[in-house]
């Protein structure tokens, strides 16, 4: 498999993928030179306009920002990769329920927890020690970081960024491109495109 994008996600999905069994022979990445290694073996093959180049490779998109994953997804589309290309990591530590969905090019990361009927939509990232309990639904392109908790219920728009050790109460909705900040306790609805922060959270900004 091949990395697209080569910062610190893209060295964090690299160890689970191995640990799943996947070789990771390589990354894309248009600000790194050629050969650059972002990890011992795994160096820069070019830019990501060369993924075609590269023959019949599986493929991980590893920027850290669902923005910044969805914009190379549209890339790569339009360069000519299928769907079927991206691939699924889910590190062996995590812990992940019978009856949950994980959509392609996710990636869950150690100590991970999803409990019950849990669905992840496609290129979603979940960081180490995150635990989403029963029947939330998290979109495409969503971002839970680091120790996050969400409640039973909950429902994590496109795009969105839950940062890290954040929980959002049961039954809450957190909108496409929000922001929630570090450690904050999301007690209500938080509509698209606004940052939230505080406990309780309350907005602070917006992203549009």
């Amino acid at each position: 498999m091949v990395l697209v994008a080569g910062g610190g996600l893209a060295r964090e999905a690299a160890e689970s993928a191995a640990a799943q069994g996947h070789r990771v022979v390589g990354c894309l990445d248009d600000a790194l030179g050629r050969g650059v290694e972002i990890a011992p073996g795994i160096p820069v093959l070019g830019t990501v306009d060369e993924v075609m180049s590269l023959g019949d490779v599986d493929l991980l998109v590893c920027s850290g920002k669902g923005f910044s994953r969805a914009r190379l997804e549209e890339r790569l589309r339009l360069l000519g990769v299928a769907d079927r290309v991206y691939v699924t990591v889910v590190d062996p530590s995590a812990r992940v329920a019978n009856r949950c969905e994980v959509g392609s090019g996710s990636v869950l990361l150690a100590g991970t927890v999803l409990t019950a009927d849990v669905s992840l939509g496609q290129h979603v990232v979940v960081m180490p020690n995150a635990v989403l309990t029963h029947d939330c639904v998290v979109e495409d392109f969503a971002t839970i970081c680091a120790g996050v908790v969400l409640g039973g219920g909950v429902r994590v728009g496109r795009s969105a960024y839950l940062g890290m050790a954040c929980s959002v109460r049961e039954n809450r909705s957190v909108g496409a491109e929000a922001v929630i900040g570090m450690g904050a306790v999301v007690l209500a609805d938080v509509p698209g495109g606004q940052v939230w922060a505080g406990v309780p959270a309350a907005p602070i900004a917006s992203t549009r």
